[in-house]
């Protein structure tokens, strides 16, 4: 599985942008999946988890609330929208794929260790201005 993250740019503080993240293969609805950040000179973090069939989602406290994870698996594309952004939020952020002999539930993927991921994305940079 090959994976695209788009969507980033600069916004103003309390704006809104809606990131995506194409996956190629046949196998999309296959993979949990994730979004991570990481601001430079900070560890990668997590922001939110879906589970395969979108049932299930979980979002870190820091951006719940105002991020919300979806996805589409006819278009094998995971998205994050995010609304009422704040410069913390600035970013280059990153999609994850999990496989399910590693999948447990979409809580648990929010402390998996990043190289149990099977899949990352390229990064997409998201830089808010105040």
């Amino acid at each position: 599985v090959q994976l695209q993250a788009s969507g980033g740019g600069l916004v103003q503080a309390g704006g809104s942008l809606r990131l995506s993240c194409a996956a190629s293969g046949r196998t999309f609805s296959s993979y949990a999946m994730g979004w991570f950040r990481q601001a430079p000179g900070k560890e990668r973090e997590f922001v939110a988890a879906i589970s395969r069939s979108g049932g299930a989602t979980y979002t870190a406290d820091s951006v719940k609330g105002r991020f919300t994870i979806s996805r589409d698996n006819a278009k094998n594309t995971v998205y994050l929208q995010m609304n009422s952004l704040e410069p913390e939020d600035t970013a280059v952020y990153y999609c994850a794929a999990v496989g399910r002999t590693r999948f447990t539930s979409t809580q648990a993927m929010a402390f998996m260790p990043i190289n149990e991921y099977d899949y990352w994305g390229q990064g997409t940079q998201v830089t808010v201005s105040s």
